[in-house]
């Protein structure tokens, strides 16, 4: 369960453990706390110079007393010129981990003293970012776990107007941590059981609770719409695909502007008859990290009640094997009409995505299209893990995903689509190849492009940044739950 932040008045009820945080170059007169004890050691730590407040620098100790606070962490905020929010979402998580480690039941925290224009909302928002996500980890499945010690987590305000704005920001960021949370959880699903029928019910039972709608659509249906290019990727699996249609609306006088959002959902990509190697394989249930990010950012969407048309759409299926796969060579049909050539039955991602964006567009007259996909290798190739490729035929659209990523602290990085491009997803056989070589996470984003009819568009590839290996400050091994904040934070842009 994702550990809830909550707020509170200064008062003498004091938790377990207390977090204090000081900016690098501190002197004995900044020094501010509410237990004497605390502000002794805090003076001998700096005159010792063993704490200086640098950036992530942390320091724990207990004190020799009944009542609560019994154990305090100091955190190095750094550079007053220098403050962030993504450094104070990293600092917070980092500091979660530390009174984990104290085994600590809870802790009080005090907001971080302002500076470069940053509001405390904003402030108190990314500290819960930091705590909730950095306080995360995918146990489910083992039967000797660790539980967090840790159940409650305090934000202290001094006034009644300090507690209104700490509310704010603490309320939206439980939200989109929770969202992430969701969206990492449902990555982090082996592939036995997240199939794509498991991955409708999620969003389903998500819309419930949320307060949005859900459409599930079986085989039958999805056949009706003629999405040849989607049924071809899911055909071999004994695990039938669904189309999930999630519909916010939000701004119901102004109906006919929707942002339409796509995510990839394959829940199992073996690679097809072009079959992957063991390690290529082994984590391959994250290949429906798009479906995920979209679900959570539609979590958060209602949630929040943002002024915005939203309506979001997944083509599950699994890539498998079986005497009834696609195969490279065949030429299949797609819902707009388009004929493509299948030079590799592992660039499924994309044609189920060319489906999915002809429906939400023709279907559900999305106005503007951001799909979100683990797309290609090449993405990793280019931008590594840290960073999201991403391909935009608007200026306009981009500016808002930019600022959007700016907020949150997830970094993107826009790649070029020159015409010259183009030709290389062209077929001499049919309209279009599926596998058009390199740049390859641009080739694979054009052909996505290819069916957006001129629309506004957003292309996304996560390939490297939706699942790691290694653990950071606020995020886990495993499914990141990428760009659910992003994405959410683009529409409240827009919003605006």
């Amino acid at each position: 369960m994702a550990l809830e932040i909550l707020t509170k008045k200064l008062s003498g009820d004091f938790s377990e453990a207390i977090v204090l945080a000081c900016y690098e170059g501190f002197s004995n007169t900044d020094i501010n706390t509410p237990i004497k004890e605390a502000g002794d050691m805090i003076k001998h730590l700096l005159e010792e110079e063993e704490f200086s407040g640098k950036y992530n620098e942390i320091q724990s100790f207990k004190l020799a007393r009944k009542d609560n606070p019994k154990k305090v962490v100091l955190i190095g905020l750094g550079k007053k010129e220098e403050l962030e929010l993504e450094k104070i979402r990293k600092v917070s998580a980092k500091a979660i981990k530390e009174v984990m480690g104290l085994k600590a039941k809870d802790v009080d925290m005090y907001p971080f003293s302002s500076y470069n224009g940053l509001s405390l909302s904003q402030i108190t928002r990314a500290m819960t970012e930091g705590l909730v996500l950095g306080s995360y980890k995918f146990d489910k499945y083992i039967k000797d776990k660790k539980e967090n010690s840790v159940k409650s987590a305090y934000i202290i305000g001094i006034n009644a107007d300090e507690i209104v704005d700490i509310d704010k920001g603490v309320e939206e960021g439980n939200v989109l941590s929770k969202a992430t949370i969701a969206a990492r959880d449902m990555v982090n699903e082996p592939a036995n059981v997240l199939t794509p029928a498991k991955l409708a019910a999620i969003a389903e039972m998500t819309g419930k609770a949320s307060g949005f709608e859900v459409e599930i659509l079986k085989e039958d249906k999805i056949q009706e719409l003629g999405m040849e290019a989607f049924l071809a990727v899911g055909r071999a699996s004994e695990n039938r695909p669904r189309l999930i249609v999630m519909r916010y609306f939000g701004d119901k006088k102004n109906k006919k502007e929707i942002i339409g959002l796509v995510g990839k959902g394959l829940t199992y990509d073996s690679g097809g008859l072009c079959i992957k190697s063991k390690d290529g394989m082994v984590n391959m249930k994250c290949d429906m990290g798009g479906a995920a990010s979209v679900v959570g950012a539609m979590e958060a969407i209602a949630k929040r009640k943002l002024k915005a048309n939203v309506i979001a759409v997944v083509a599950a299926c699994e890539n498998s094997i079986s005497g009834n796969s696609y195969r490279t060579g065949d030429i299949i049909g797609s819902m707009a009409g388009k004929t493509i050539f299948i030079g590799s039955t592992d660039a499924e991602g994309r044609l189920t995505l060319a489906d999915a964006i002809h429906y939400i567009i023709e279907k559900e007259k999305a106005t503007k299209v951001l799909d979100i996909a683990t797309l290609t290798g090449g993405a990793v190739v280019t931008l590594g893990s840290l960073t999201t490729v991403t391909v935009s035929n608007d200026d306009e659209f981009y500016k808002h995903l930019e600022a959007a990523s700016k907020v949150t602290g997830e970094k993107i990085w826009r790649m070029p689509h020159f015409d010259e491009y183009k030709e290389l997803i062209k077929s001499k056989v049919a309209d279009l190849t599926n596998s058009a070589g390199n740049p390859q996470a641009i080739t694979a984003a054009l052909f996505v492009g290819e069916f957006v009819q001129n629309k506004p568009w957003i292309h996304m590839d996560i390939a490297g940044t939706a699942f790691t290996s290694k653990a950071s400050e606020y995020i886990a091994e495993g499914g990141t739950g990428v760009a659910v904040r992003t994405i959410y934070e683009m529409v409240k842009e827009i919003s605006k």
